[in-house]
């Protein structure tokens, strides 16, 4: 176990919070209280269905909290010209970030060409609009398409959709989300972070950003920690695993 100390303020922590307000069944009152909460705490972005982005134009007018409407989820499995029009849609009604679901189909076939080409199209319709990608996938191939995202300059890579369920030998279905060994591979978006330890912790290998719903709890969490405006010193624990000293992948 190694221990490290952060220096952080909670804007910092705020800044690094997307703020998932998609759920299937998130009503409109529901997603607007989401959408005040975001602004209170002036988090990074708010996460929102394509068709609830006029609301978050209302509610977060003058704040510095980012529109990022959700392409294709959970599945990704509308064609490449639906994403592309869906997109440059939603950045034109006021989205500056684009969560996109890659085909997670194609992907898991190996089909990488196609894969390649369609996060370059809708790379290409949201950048020559102003805004930026982000690019979402479940938590496999996780080398291969980082590289394929560098190699386009996609902004941000995120996994999980967090809707990605594993049919069990017994027939049940399971959520299989990220692990540590892909936070320390991507160091850019992660999903799956539910505590402020959580939080610490991915800040302290170099995430920069996580997507949650629980991010005003996480917050709340570090407000009774002390951790306010000013500059706050905190103790992060990370073992062997999440250093990278012992993982398999």
């Amino acid at each position: 176990m190694s221990e490290l100390t952060l220096t952080v303020t909670l804007d910092d922590l705020a800044k690094m919070i997307d703020m998932s307000l998609f759920h299937p069944e998130m009503t409109d009152d529901d997603v607007r209280q989401g959408l005040q909460t975001a602004r209170t705490y002036e988090m990074a972005a708010a996460c929102v269905k394509p068709d609830t982005i006029p609301m978050a134009v209302e509610e977060l007018q003058g704040s510095s909290v980012l529109i990022c409407p959700v392409i294709g989820f959970p599945d990704g499995d509308s064609t490449t010209a639906v994403k592309v029009f869906e997109a440059q849609e939603a950045v034109e009604a006021g989205g500056k970030e684009i969560d996109m679901v890659i085909n997670l189909g194609k992907a898991l076939d190996g089909d990488w060409d196609d894969v390649e080409d369609e996060i370059r199209q809708v790379n290409d319709a949201v950048t020559s609009k102003g805004a930026i990608l982000k690019v979402v996938f479940e938590a496999k191939h996780v080398i291969r398409i980082c590289k394929i995202c560098s190699k386009i300059g996609v902004a941000f890579i995120k996994t999980t959709t967090g809707y990605g369920l594993v049919m069990q030998p017994d027939g049940f279905y399971t959520h299989t989300g990220t692990t540590w060994q892909h936070f320390r591979l991507m160091k850019e978006h992660a999903e799956g972070v539910r505590t402020l330890d959580d939080l610490l912790k991915v800040r302290a290998i170099g995430v920069t950003r996580v997507g949650t719903t629980v991010g005003p709890a996480i917050l709340a969490e570090a407000e009774n920690r002390g951790i306010g405006g000013e500059p706050t010193a905190v103790q992060v624990s990370l073992s062997m695993t999440d250093l990278g000293g012992s993982a398999a992948f």
